[in-house]
């Protein structure tokens, strides 16, 4: 079965699954009383209990540094950066057994929980589950779970309660979580069938996912080889042929650059005149056309200052600190001084050109001038040169193959982005028994 048609089926398990819990059948929703709890209203069948009551917890250690023999072994080791709201099958670290008897780290079973406690950035408050066992960091909490609830519900639930977790941490220099913290964190239990059946259903919605970021990888790897390919001429399209051209780039394009109106002249500013600032590009998050900007100028900004209108069509580049991100501006604008900008020629495709100068960054960086941080100036642009096919049809066949990879992995990154907000709102309505997928017993209504 091929990858979309395997993906295609799992969603079409996931969106009946979400149908079901947006508009749930009589056969799956059965209401009956509810009461109030710590956590928020829940079935009269389930319990409410802490963590300390229904596991475990511990933390690990890391061996001395200074001792190698404590570092050359096969003892899998897992640190907090390796904790992402999934299974841990892989080890990015070992120790030896002499390391793992010299410190506070111990061999945890497969299916035991970790919870960062600590960690750069996003990171704390992040649950994972060990798929192999392994010791950990002493920045991980190991939930080793005892009675009433299965692993699987447990990840789905503590995932569910990542920014109420974070939110749970100790103050002070660095915000962070420590075991008694953990061991207070109140979980819904529901019985045994019914915990399976939730934890079931999100896995399946994980499934998916990770199918769709697989294929979306595969894409864009697939994207990658043919812009190599395509845009060096190393493989020529059908029906085309001829030796490519060698030219600068001011024989490809009309180079402008941008500038920035007195901040202090109100009159300058919330006009009409699109005006486009490194935060836009960024935004876009490597899609192909800018279509708005969040900050615009008038008339008045400008004539002030040195910005100058790029035509709709044409390329916005990066060209201080931040070097050649690129996007194609689907309505004229003007830019700030941290671009330089190509309206092309009509012998060249203006698709093609933006596609070409993505592979140029590593060039255009090596040209950067300025003590500061880099940048890169009309002049040094007005020497480079690049290879092109002298054809405009063999530029445009060439954009228009890789603006289809473009548009097939657009769509995928928004089923991707659907199936995301689906498993949101489904974790909220199983978890909470706002949604059943079990009819209770007879003991239960």
């Amino acid at each position: 079965m091929s990858d979309q048609a395997e993906l295609g089926a799992d969603a079409e398990i996931v969106e009946r699954g979400a149908a079901e819990v947006r508009e749930p059948s009589a056969k799956y929703l059965v209401k009956f009383g509810y009461k109030q709890t710590e956590v928020g209203f829940i079935p009269d069948s389930w319990d409410v209990k802490p963590l300390r009551d229904i596991s475990a917890i511990s933390s690990g250690g890391t061996p001395s540094r200074v001792r190698a023999d404590y570092w050359t072994g096969d003892v899998p080791w897992i640190t907090t950066s390796q904790i992402d709201f999934s299974s841990i099958k892989d080890a990015e670290q070992f120790i030896s057994k002499k390391g793992l008897q010299n410190s506070a780290a111990k061999l945890l079973p497969p299916g035991t929980l970790l919870l960062a406690l600590y960690g750069q950035g996003k990171t704390r408050g992040k649950v994972g589950v060990l798929g192999i066992e392994a010791a950990t960091n002493q920045a991980c909490a190991a939930i080793e779970i005892t009675r009433d609830v299965s692993s699987n519900f447990l990840l789905h639930y503590l995932a569910s309660q990542y920014e109420a977790i974070r939110g749970m941490s100790n103050g002070g220099s660095q915000d962070n979580l420590n075991s008694g913290i953990v061991k207070s964190i109140l979980v819904p239990v529901p019985p045994a069938k019914e915990q399976d059946a939730i934890a079931t259903a999100l896995s399946d919605v994980d499934a998916l996912i990770a199918g769709l970021e697989r294929l979306i990888a595969k894409k864009r790897d697939i994207k990658q080889a043919a812009m190599q390919q395509l845009l060096t001429g190393q493989t020529r399209l059908p029906g085309f042929s001829g030796e490519w051209v060698t030219k600068l780039l001011p024989e490809l394009a009309d180079i402008r650059s941008g500038g920035t109106p007195s901040t202090a002249d109100s009159a300058a500013w919330d006009g009409d005149i699109a005006w486009c600032t490194p935060t836009d590009i960024t935004a876009l998050a490597g899609r192909k056309y800018l279509t708005q900007t969040e900050r615009r100028i008038t008339e008045q900004g400008l004539k002030q200052s040195s910005a100058e209108v790029i035509p709709a069509g044409s390329i916005v580049m990066t060209s201080r600190a931040t070097i050649g991100e690129c996007a194609i501006n689907a309505v004229s604008m003007t830019t700030n001084q941290g671009f330089k900008n190509f309206v092309p020629f009509e012998s060249v495709d203006a698709e093609f050109l933006y596609y070409l100068l993505t592979t140029q960054k590593a060039g255009f960086i090596s040209l950067c001038g300025g003590s500061t941080f880099l940048e890169i100036g009309k002049t040094q642009l007005r020497g480079y040169a690049i290879s092109l096919p002298a054809d405009k049809a063999e530029q445009t066949a060439i954009a228009t193959l890789l603006s289809d990879m473009d548009t097939e992995l657009s769509a995928l990154e928004a089923r991707l982005a659907k199936t995301r907000a689906i498993k949101q709102g489904m974790m909220q309505e199983l978890l909470t028994g706002r949604t059943r997928l079990l009819e209770p017993t007879k003991a239960q209504r």
